[in-house]
């Protein structure tokens, strides 16, 4: 069992939109190291699972880190060097395809978030977050507290950052993947089952990229 926090009364929250909410809650000190953690990639039929642990830093501009999934590829981009630049420190971690099919998409998706909070402790020389907020329902396999929130990209800006980390960084990887595999289109849907990559796999069969355990795949193997 894993140290979870029961969270605070949400029902007496003045301001639902206030995504820095739950970073001032357990923030109990200047120096207190609150993380957020999200992932991207379940549901592509290729590519890996890709986790990212951003810690923010207290006097930033919060309001920009939203949803990865409500801004464009530009927005996230621009949103990533803003965050290699404003004193955040994070780390990323990833499930390859092999792993994914060995423990299944959600065992998987908790070890990438395991190790991308291994990264952001070794990036920040070895300092450990007091807390970690989860987007989901399910903790990680740390011993850091930690809370789990559902549609957690909404409610956390340290979890809306996780998660534009960890899409910028999948993207680039399958956008290299196309150079690799381009008769798949990796560089435009990256793996998600679109029609046409659907169809790609039937015409062309998998590549080792592709989750052989997916509906979409397997049928082909």
């Amino acid at each position: 069992m894993y140290p979870c926090i029961p969270p605070p009364c949400l029902h007496n929250l003045r301001n639902p939109g206030d995504a820095f909410f739950f970073e001032r809650w357990f923030r109990t000190a200047e120096n207190t190291l609150i993380a957020g953690v999200d992932e991207a990639g379940r549901g592509p039929l290729a590519g890996p699972v890709v986790a990212a642990c951003v810690i923010l830093p207290p006097d930033c501009d919060y309001h920009h880190f939203r949803d990865s999934k409500a801004l464009t590829a530009r927005q996230r981009e621009h949103l990533f060097t803003v965050l290699q630049n404003n004193g955040s420190v994070f780390g990323v971690g990833q499930a390859g395809v092999r792993e994914i099919e060995s423990l299944n998409i959600l065992q998987a998706s908790l070890l990438a978030m395991r190790r991308a909070v291994a990264s952001c402790i070794a990036v920040n020389h070895g300092k450990c977050p007091e807390y970690l907020l989860v987007d989901g329902r399910f903790s990680i396999p740390v011993s850091i507290p930690q809370l789990s929130l559902i549609q957690g990209e909404s409610k956390s800006a340290s979890i809306a950052a996780a998660s534009i980390v960890a899409k910028v960084t999948r993207d680039r990887f399958m956008a290299e993947a196309h150079v690799r595999y381009p008769q798949y289109g990796f560089d435009r849907h990256r793996g998600y089952p679109t029609r046409t990559h659907r169809e790609a796999i039937a015409l062309y069969g998998p590549c080792p990229l592709h989750r052989r355990t997916f509906r979409g795949v397997v049928e082909f193997v």
